[in-house]
């Protein structure tokens, strides 16, 4: 019961979201409190409550820095030589322009984080993939693929 409880929920949520009827950080708020109280969880909903947000803290404050440093370092120009020097070996063949793709994500990837993974990845390649008109689902798909092995 509990199971079909739960995924009844992320339904729900990702409706509300995707139709644009909740804001995303309402829906996370709203969305758990009203299922919790449909699942008879009256009693224990403010200690489970304390115990996500304790659990949680930690993961949202390394990941909201890992954006900001790494953003910062984006500005900064720290990874330019080595995009540089991609798009220069890969002259706008688009079999080289996937293999530098994947190259480049496997390199930046290796701090461990995926989302300045994808801040490097896709602002480096996007232009280029415009511009020869490649699909830019293949540059998706290469870039999930090569972070997900690191």
């Amino acid at each position: 019961m509990l199971t079909i409880l739960g995924f009844t929920m992320v339904v729900c949520f990702m409706y509300l979201i995707m139709t644009k009827r909740m804001s995303a950080l309402i829906a996370l708020i709203l969305i758990p409190t009203v299922f919790a109280l449909i699942g008879g969880f009256y009693a224990g909903l403010g200690d489970m409550m304390l115990d996500g947000v304790k659990k949680l803290a930690p993961t949202g404050v390394m990941l909201t820095f890992s954006i900001l440093y790494f953003g910062l370092m984006i500005d900064a120009g720290l990874f330019d030589p080595l995009v540089r020097f991609i798009l220069r070996m890969v002259r706008g063949d688009p079999l080289k322009v996937l293999v530098g793709t994947a190259v480049l994500t496997l390199l930046v990837s290796l701090d461990g984080d995926s989302s300045t993974t994808y801040m490097i990845a896709i602002a480096a390649f996007l232009p280029l993939y415009h511009r020869l008109g490649m699909n830019v689902l293949m540059m998706t798909c290469l870039v999930n693929l090569a972070s997900g092995i690191m």
